[in-house]
């Protein structure tokens, strides 16, 4: 689920900002008005995070798993060495298990 969207730098208001195109908000509508940060990771790339309104019901359930997930990117950026997951990683994975059976407990 990892599409690319070409953003373009622009001025709103007093302020600069990036601009998404509309496709992005078609595609991903939990993002519409919502709010976020951007993190730079060297000097020519940064990550944008968004993170979607939240529902009351689900928000309570959430709270720990964004407290996970904040963990595990600041743990994965720390010194440039995240890569992305290849086929060939998961081949070998896949490899490792192969045969493999489980006690049903």
């Amino acid at each position: 689920m990892s599409n690319s969207y070409k953003i373009r730098s622009t001025k709103i208001g007093n302020s600069a900002g990036f601009r998404l195109p509309s496709e992005f908000y078609r595609e991903h509508p939990q993002f519409a008005n919502a709010d976020g940060w951007i993190e730079v990771l060297s000097s020519d790339t940064a990550i944008l995070r968004i993170v979607p309104q939240a529902d009351d019901d689900d928000e309570e359930n959430s709270v720990l798993m964004r407290l996970f997930l904040d963990f595990a990117i600041t743990e994965a950026l720390k010194n440039n060495t995240l890569q992305p997951y290849t086929t060939e990683m998961s081949e070998a994975a896949h490899k490792l298990i192969d045969g493999v059976e489980l006690d049903d407990e």
